[in-house]
């Protein structure tokens, strides 16, 4: 930009010759202070965006492309013993006790009355079968879990022998898994059993999703007790592995 003529110096008629080379030295000294402090500031600049990842050349910049659609084949072995060793906890393994016993091979009509009252209280304000479930110290410890994961794992249910629910993360759309994959290819079939389900994509979210079932066993026995349900986002899986 052009410098206003008053800026630096006022030279003109009445000012003698010692001034006059005062004031052109004065002006020398600032224009010098002001190109170094010009320089000053864009090295802390470029140490600042070096720092934060911040490409510093303004013409050679490059796209970050795309990930791909990411698949269930991202859940590794590391992912599940994280998964089942949450499941192995005493929280969890008590609880499912517990309910075993207060619950033992109820009757399906029994069955159908709690799913149906869940699902009603879904509707309702007053929900007291819904609060007593979350309300528990294992839904609080699961709760805890998935915010600890940083939005890895989007819900987490924990079942008993029959395919009730324990305990868990979020309301869920029913209260009884015992008809459903999850329950029945991990509860039905060993203490060891993982089932893995299809991705799906979630459009209110914008993510993929998959959910990682397994078996909960007794430590004692190492009989299968329950189930226990993960669900996995997992573009967030694909973003952490990509970034490593």
């Amino acid at each position: 930009m052009r410098r206003p003529a008053h800026e630096w110096r006022l030279v003109g008629r009445g000012v003698g010759r010692g001034q006059a080379a005062r004031e052109r030295q004065t002006g020398a000294t600032m224009r010098r202070g002001r190109s170094l402090l010009a320089r000053m500031v864009l090295a802390a600049s470029l140490s600042v965006g070096a720092a934060e990842g911040i490409e510093a050349a303004p013409s050679s910049r490059l796209t970050a492309q795309p990930l791909s659609e990411p698949t269930i084949e991202l859940i590794d072995a590391e992912l599940v013993e994280r998964i089942r060793g949450v499941l192995e906890s005493e929280i969890v393994v008590l609880a499912v006790e517990n309910q075993n016993r207060r619950r033992a091979n109820p009757p399906q009509s029994v069955i159908d009355a709690l799913d149906a009252q869940w699902r009603a209280e879904r509707e309702q304000t007053k929900q007291p079968l819904i609060a007593v479930t979350l309300a528990s110290p294992t839904s609080n410890y699961l709760t805890r879990i998935q915010a600890h994961s940083l939005g890895l794992f989007t819900e987490i249910i924990l079942m008993d022998a029959s395919g009730l629910n324990v305990a868990q993360s979020n309301i869920t759309s029913d209260y009884w898994q015992g008809d459903e994959a999850k329950y029945q290819r991990t509860y039905k079939v060993g203490p060891n059993a993982v089932f893995i389900d299809e991705a799906e994509f979630e459009d209110t979210t914008g993510t993929w999703r998959a959910q990682v079932n397994l078996a909960v066993k007794d430590p004692q026995s190492g009989s299968a007790i329950g189930a226990a349900t993960f669900e996995v986002n997992l573009t967030e899986l694909q973003r952490r592995k990509h970034a490593r």
